[in-house]
C-alpha cells in the first residue's frame, strides 16, 4: 500500500512540473506591462524601464525562469506586488475563505444530489429520473457566473431575503476570534450566534451557486452506480431472502454505490476550489479566487503563479 502510494505521488511530478513551465510561459505572454501597470499612467519611459530592472523583467526568460525555479525549490512562491505580501502568506490567509466557501457548496449539492441519484435509479423512466436528467443538464450547462447572478436578483434584489453580496460577513459583523478560518465553525465554537448567522446568509448564496454547478456529475455517478449495483448477484440475493425493500436499498445497495461517489468527490472538490473564481468576483468573496483575478488584472506574475500551482 505504501509503494503504491508513493508511485502515485511520484506520479504528480511531471504533471507539476508542466504545470511551473506553462504558467510561467503563459504569464509572460498575457497583454500587459507590470512595470508600466505600477509606475502609473503618467511616468516616463526612464521611469518604467528603472521599475522594470528593479523586478528583474528585463533579464532574459530563461534567467528569470531559472530564479522562480530556484525560489520554488525552498518554497518561496515570491511576493505580491499588490499587496506587498509574500504570496504564501495571501494565499494562507485566502485560502480558508475559498474551501469554506466550496465545502459548503459541495455539502449541499450532496443533499440533493444522492438522494435526487438514488431515487433515479430505482424508478428508471419515471418523472424523477427525467427530473434528475434535467437538473444535472442544467448545472453543467448554465455558467456559474450566470447562475450566482440570477440568484443574487431573484434573492436579494426582487425578494430581499439575502443580504448583500459583499463579502464574507455584512457591515455591521465582526470577525470571529481566527481557529480554524471558517466563519461558521469560528463563530459556533465562540458561541456567537450573532456572527453565526451573519455568516450562514452570506455564504447561502454563493454556496447555492457551486452547489447547483455540483449536483451534475455527483446525481449522474449515483445514478449510474445504484443501477449496476441494484443488478448484481447479492441484491438479488437479498431480495430473495425477503429482506424489506428499504434494507436492501440503504443496506445493501446504497453502501457499495457510494464508492465510485467518494471517489469522484475529490476531483469534484478540487475543480470547484479552482472553479469558484467567477462566483467569488460576484459576490465579493475574498479567495484565491478573486485574489488571482486581481493579481492578472495588475499583470502581477507571483500570485498568478501561486495560485495555479495550488490549485
Amino acid at each position: 500500500m505504501l509503494r503504491t502510494l508513493l508511485d502515485r505521488l511520484l506520479t504528480t511530478l511531471p504533471a507539476l512540473a508542466g504545470v511551473v513551465v506553462v504558467s510561467f510561459l503563459l504569464t509572460r505572454v498575457l497583454p500587459g506591462d507590470t512595470a508600466a501597470y505600477f509606475a502609473g499612467p503618467a511616468a516616463t519611459p526612464q521611469a518604467i524601464a528603472q521599475i522594470r530592472t528593479e523586478l528583474g523583467l528585463d533579464r532574459p526568460l530563461p534567467e528569470q525562469f531559472a530564479r522562480y525555479v530556484a525560489d520554488l525549490a525552498r518554497g518561496d512562491l515570491g511576493r505580491s506586488l499588490t499587496t506587498g505580501q509574500p504570496v504564501t502568506t495571501d494565499l494562507g490567509s485566502r485560502l480558508p475563505a475559498s474551501a469554506e466557501l466550496t465545502l459548503v457548496g459541495l455539502v449541499l449539492s450532496l443533499l440533493v444530489a444522492i438522494p435526487l441519484g438514488v431515487a433515479a435509479a430505482l424508478k428508471q423512466g419515471s418523472l424523477v429520473d427525467h427530473a434528475c436528467r434535467v437538473v444535472a443538464t442544467a448545472g453543467v450547462s448554465l455558467p456559474v457566473f450566470f447562475t450566482g447572478l440570477l440568484l443574487v436578483y431573484v434573492f436579494y434584489f426582487v425578494l430581499g431575503w439575502a443580504p448583500a453580496p459583499l463579502g464574507r460577513l455584512d457591515a455591521f459583523a465582526s470577525p470571529p476570534p481566527t481557529r480554524s478560518g471558517f466563519f461558521l465553525i469560528d463563530s459556533l465554537a465562540a458561541g456567537d450566534a450573532e456572527t453565526f448567522r451573519a455568516a450562514l446568509g452570506q455564504i447561502a448564496l454563493p454556496a447555492l451557486t457551486l452547489a447547483i454547478f455540483a449536483l451534475a456529475p455527483i446525481a449522474r455517478i449515483t445514478r449510474a452506480a445504484m443501477l449496476a449495483v441494484l443488478a448484481a448477484d447479492f441484491v438479488r440475493t437479498a431480495r430473495a431472502a425477503g429482506l424489506s425493500r428499504r434494507r436492501v436499498v440503504v443496506t445493501y445497495a446504497l453502501r457499495n454505490a457510494l464508492l465510485p461517489v467518494v471517489t469522484t468527490l475529490g476531483m469534484v472538490f478540487s475543480f470547484l476550489l479552482g472553479a469558484n473564481v467567477l462566483v467569488e468576483k460576484v459576490f465579493a468573496w475574498p479567495g484565491v479566487g478573486s485574489y488571482a483575478v486581481e493579481a492578472l488584472i495588475a499583470s502581477d506574475f507571483a500570485p498568478v503563479q501561486g495560485f495555479v500551482l495550488a490549485m
